[in-house]
């Protein structure tokens, strides 16, 4: 009976570790995004000259983990009233009905449904990427830069991302209807992302 007794606290305590590994598994490293040293920048042209701009303004939800991609994600949610080209009039025309039309949509939002590997540091975000009231499905690849304890905060990671992609931007009604934008602003948009993350060890 003794040995019966002890043979189910072993079984017991043997699910009792298994189930709180797969626990842990689940539960992909939330990171937050450090915005001092992080950008969201694109570029598009202006007849044959690339001009660059970026948005000062958004918001994340990163659970990253490499060795658990299942249960990764990425949300990001970017004012676009935060759009910053250096130049205040153009500024204020791409919030118009023009572009962007600020005050009707305020947010481009990317929401991803799967994240990839893609071989070594390299990894692929499939999503949602929403412009006005348009949503498409794209892919994000992004870099893992690293990822060590961070010397300025104790029990910290931080880490650093990179990502890059192109878009029409008429695929999102952004700029067109209008022969002055159509002729002079280029179709295509590169969006690069440069983020600091940290979270807690």
């Amino acid at each position: 009976m003794k040995t019966l007794n002890k043979l189910t606290t072993v079984i017991a305590l043997t699910l009792f570790t298994v189930s709180s590994l797969a626990l842990v598994k689940l539960a992909s490293t939330s990171w937050t995004i450090d915005k001092a040293h992080s950008a969201i920048n694109f570029e598009v042209t202006h007849f044959f000259t690339p001009v660059n701009g970026q948005f000062n303004d958004y918001e994340a939800t990163v659970n990253f983990d490499p060795e658990n991609l299942e249960e990764s994600m990425i949300d990001v949610q970017i004012m676009v009233n935060s759009i910053d080209t250096k130049n205040e009039k153009r500024d204020g025309h791409l919030k118009t009905d023009d572009f962007f039309n600020a005050e009707k949509w305020p947010y481009i939002t990317f929401k991803s449904t799967s994240i990839e590997s893609a071989g070594g540091n390299k990894f692929v975000a499939n999503g949602t990427l929403t412009i006005k009231d348009v949503s498409r499905e794209i892919s994000l690849p992004f870099t893992l830069l690293g990822v060590k304890d961070n010397p300025m905060q104790e029990n910290t990671l931080v880490a650093g991302i990179t990502a890059s992609t192109a878009i029409d931007r008429t695929d999102y009604t952004v700029g067109t209807g209008n022969w002055a934008s159509d002729a002079v602003v280029g179709d295509e948009v590169t969006i690069d992302l440069n983020l600091e993350l940290n979270a807690k060890k």
